[in-house]
């Protein structure tokens, strides 16, 4: 008989999976959010852990309305990316419940620093609430904290791809939104100055010294 098994009125029964854990990487426009995602999925896969890397927005038709529209109205650009991510929860759910970790290159909070930030406190205070029951809270976020001057520089490198939330204006107020966020939900920060390999080394360890790696299921060969 299986250890792992359950009897219950003569009936084997397998106690449920706990669905893997989500962890989010926030940061402005620059700040290396992407290239972090692939290299810490790397890093987790090599340890033995079954890992989907997640973008958002999914839907890039969706993601270019809720960009144009934030613009002006921050109300409806977050609303497009609601949209977005609530198409996109089941499988979101579905990697979940078949991976150790789904490491996710934005989540909800991006909606809140960039579109909440905009708007005034009461209104800010419905978006977090829809954010929250639209789709799921990441188990742990890490914050890339990048100036925005050094966001600018980066981004200027993208030419044309450069858009229309990505101006230093709005990612000064971005960054104190940010900022705000990882002191209230305690999030893990990294300088995103450092080099790639010593941002991979420094969210592994904090990963694994908050007990979220040793708590996580090992699925070898799982990818």
């Amino acid at each position: 008989m299986a250890a792992a098994a359950r009897r219950s009125g003569g009936i084997l029964r397998r106690p449920a999976r706990r669905p893997g854990r989500l962890i989010a990487l926030e940061g402005i426009d620059g700040a290396g959010k992407s290239t972090l995602a692939r290299a810490l999925a790397a890093a987790l896969r090599r340890r033995g852990y079954s890992v989907r890397l997640h973008h958002e927005p999914t839907d890039r038709r969706l993601g270019a309305l809720a960009q144009s529209a934030s613009v002006h109205d921050a109300w409806t650009g977050a609303i497009y990316f609601t949209v977005d991510r609530y198409l996109a929860r089941p499988a979101l759910e579905s990697d979940l419940s078949r991976h150790d970790f789904v490491v996710a290159d934005r989540s909800y909070y991006s909606t809140l620093a960039y579109q909440g930030s905009a708007l005034p406190p009461r209104d800010r205070t419905r978006l977090e609430a829809i954010q929250a029951a639209t789709t799921k809270t990441p188990d742990r976020v890490i914050l890339l904290d990048l100036s925005p001057k050094g966001a600018v520089a980066r981004l200027g490198r993208r030419a044309l791809a450069r858009g229309p939330l990505e101006r230093t204006r709005t990612l000064r107020r971005v960054a104190r939104s940010y900022r705000a966020l990882a002191r209230r939900h305690r999030w893990i920060v990294l300088d995103a100055r450092r080099p790639r390999r010593a941002l991979v080394a420094e969210a592994v360890r904090c990963l694994g010294s908050e007990g979220i790696l040793s708590t996580s299921r090992r699925r070898q060969g799982r990818r």
